[in-house]
């Protein structure tokens, strides 16, 4: 039995035993030849069988497909069209390709709405608050000379510093209830924001305190500096937690941070949680502004706060999840040059609280993966069945990946992210999609009103995946789909781009929401030109696309 990829899977019949059967072949049978994926990954990589071919005739094969799926002679489907450049029209495209502009509706109210502002708000009203503990501490005319400002600006970035780091572990404890009151996105890139600050505020910190010692005690800052750190109670711990704040910093850089194996990357990140913990007994023993009836409260309350998110997103709600579903491997697809699906089988997952577009983080319980998790949107609506996932060899862990059996046990945390069709504020959508961001779009195309627009971006035609899927699913609701395929100085994907270009393929661009996913490039170049469009901040929406 073909798994049915697209229709309406909720109500499947779960005593299928043989379900994923005809998924399955010998080793033997992975050639391309006998359109199935290769043994090696790399075997596809460099192919360009159809780089010469006639687009303009759109005479192609797509790439090897998993199973018995057919192959392309022509384009039969009225509603997928890879758009070619035209020197008569005047939008820069081919006639046809444009998608009518359907009568406006009325736009449905958004359930999260003010929720990313009233986020802000708690933020600065404890931000705040930290801060009124220097100042209520403090009696009038207290700051007077070099030595007493100083004195305080230290204690005050000191407060800053300690209140950001709470924050900072808070929004990255992946406890469900933040993820979806605020979105992993705007938590990802506020975490990104506050990292810079908590540096800044940290060594604002050390030096203004330093500094103010050194003068009473008559030295240099270096020697003052010494001094605090090997006399002071606690100043050894918190030294060794300034070093790895500044570790955790420098890894940030991008240029650092591309460089670094990403399972590197995350666990040098990981000691974020032992430098809040080596500097909060710094905090309690030297914090002059740390006592008092109402910091005695504000501080533990806001430590206990972060811990139990901790806890809670870290352990006990990935505990709870795979206890309950039990996922596992069962089986591994070719889609197309590099790129594979994992099928993924569970007890209960018509209970799984996940949505289309949503990612989660799986970790495969295999001799050589166990120990490194990697987030994998989901690549179709989830159902009471399975779970499907697509990935694309980037690297020595996706590329093993490809050869796991079925049966394979699977630890997952999540699901994450607000990059669902219930974010949306008007009656329609655009869709657009970049390599591996194809994945998300995807899963969301099945969760879309009519008229939304699919752009696919890819270099060639043999990176296209889902192609069969996505036409379908276009004709089934009402949708429409545009490849844009060629390379980057290619007429078509700069026009792309480009205010007229598209405009010229979706008119109506600016009462549409957005959905963006594909690579940093391909993101922040459309997001460039919807914004010359006008489209509103509050109908772009981005998938985190973590590193």
């Amino acid at each position: 039995m073909a798994i049915p990829t697209y229709q309406d899977r909720r109500g499947l019949p779960d005593d299928d035993d043989g379900y994923f059967s005809d998924l399955r072949a010998p080793a033997a049978d992975f050639r391309p030849e006998n359109n199935r994926p290769p043994a090696s990954w790399d075997d596809y990589r460099d192919r360009d069988d159809y780089r010469d071919r006639d687009y303009g005739q759109q005479q192609y094969a797509p790439a090897p497909q998993y199973g018995n799926q057919p192959e392309y002679v022509g384009d039969p489907y009225r509603r997928g069209d890879i758009v070619l450049e035209s020197e008569t029209s005047a939008t820069g495209w081919k006639v046809g390709t444009g998608v009518p502009i359907p009568e406006e509706q009325r736009p449905p109210g958004e359930a999260s709405s003010g929720n990313r502002l009233f986020t802000v708000l708690l933020f600065l009203s404890g931000l705040g608050t930290s801060i009124a503990l220097w100042l209520f501490n403090t009696q009038a005319g207290a700051v007077k000379d070099t030595y007493t400002t100083m004195l305080a600006a230290g204690r005050i970035t000191g407060l800053v510093a300690g209140y950001v780091l709470f924050i900072q572990v808070l929004m990255m404890s992946r406890v469900s209830w933040l993820e979806e009151w605020v979105g992993s996105r705007d938590l990802l890139r506020w975490h990104r924001w506050l990292g810079t600050s908590l540096v800044l505020a940290l060594v604002g910190h050390i030096v203004f305190i330093v500094y103010a010692y050194s003068i009473p005690a008559g030295t240099g800052v270096v020697e003052q500096g010494w001094t605090v750190i090997t006399t002071f109670p606690d100043m050894m711990s918190a030294t060794v937690a300034t070093g790895l704040i500044g570790l955790i910093a420098l890894i940030s850089i991008r240029f650092v941070r591309n460089i670094l194996p990403y399972e590197l990357w995350h666990l040098i990140h990981l000691t974020s949680y032992g430098a809040l913990l080596l500097g909060y007994a710094h905090q309690i023993t030297l914090g002059a502004d740390m006592s008092g009836r109402f910091a005695s409260v504000f501080w533990p309350a806001l430590g206990c706060l972060t811990i139990s998110a901790f806890v809670w997103g870290r352990v006990v709600e990935p505990f709870w999840l795979n206890t309950r579903h039990r996922f596992s491997v069962a089986e591994v697809v070719g889609e197309g040059a590099n790129t594979f699906s994992i099928y993924i089988e569970g007890k209960r997952l018509e209970k799984l609280p996940a949505q289309a577009g949503q990612f989660m983080r799986w970790r495969f319980l295999t001799a050589n993966g166990w120990w490194q998790s990697h987030p994998f949107s989901l690549s179709a609506a989830p159902n009471a069945k399975w779970l499907r996932l697509t990935v694309t060899v980037a690297g020595g862990h996706t590329r093993k990946l490809a050869s796991m059996r079925p049966g394979t046990p699977v630890w997952a945390e999540g699901p994450f992210g607000t990059f669902t069709a219930d974010r949306r504020t008007r009656r329609r959508a655009l869709l657009i999609a970049g390599g591996s961001g194809i994945a998300p779009i995807r899963a969301l195309l099945e969760d879309m009103p009519a008229d939304t627009i699919v752009i696919y971006r890819a270099r060639r035609p043999e990176e296209l995946v889902f192609r069969t899927e996505l036409e379908d699913l276009a004709e089934e609701r009402d949708a429409w789909v545009r490849y844009i395929v060629g390379g980057r100085n290619d007429p078509g994907p700069r026009r792309l781009f480009t205010p007229e270009g598209l405009r010229g393929l979706v008119p109506d661009v600016n009462r549409r929401d957005v959905y963006l996913c594909g690579p940093p490039g391909l993101v922040n170049a459309a997001v460039d030109t919807i914004k010359q469009l006008k489209v509103p901040d509050s109908q772009i929406h981005l998938d985190p696309f973590e590193f």
